[in-house]
């Protein structure tokens, strides 16, 4: 059904069809469509809620991750300073005899990246993750010293 017709014609429904890879029948393909990966990666990011605290000395990142063990969590560093953290759940194995009568939970890869403030030490960052949540800190540089005034000597000439 083509969302036009509805009167829900909008730029973030638009954004919303290509995110959720529903078909628009009147779009053709173009060169400036977003990729495979671009929404895959835009699914992951939008499915992965975070919290972030600032403290004096400290950025802090709480993301919810029920069942994930440690070992399914990456928590890395891009570009010096965009923190990235992905994983991804994985359906339980079904045994004989069993089958889904309801399948609620997310399963699949998640991805969340943040752009790290310039005052962010991304070479003091620890992850934690304990019963179902993962706490990321990322301490803070500390602040820079106030120039001091250059004196420069007067000659007599």
């Amino acid at each position: 059904m083509d969302i036009r017709l509805m009167g829900l014609d909008s730029p973030l429904l638009n954004t919303l069809h290509h995110i959720m890879d529903l078909p628009d029948d009147s779009t053709e393909k173009n060169s400036h469509a977003p990729t495979r990966t671009y929404l895959r990666d835009a699914k992951a990011m939008a499915a992965t809620p975070a919290d972030v605290k600032e403290y004096p000395s400290s950025y802090v990142f709480v993301i919810d991750m029920p069942g994930l063990k440690s070992g399914d969590i990456k928590v890395q560093v891009e570009d010096d300073n965009v923190l990235l953290i992905s994983g991804e759940r994985k359906r339980d194995e079904e045994k004989e005899g069993s089958k889904y009568v309801r399948m609620e939970r997310r399963v699949g890869k998640f991805m969340r990246k943040f752009v790290l403030p310039e005052n962010a030490n991304v070479h003091a960052i620890s992850a934690v993750c304990q019963d179902g949540v993962l706490t990321v800190t990322v301490n803070k540089l500390p602040p820079p010293e106030p120039k001091k005034p250059k004196t420069i000597e007067v000659k007599v000439a």
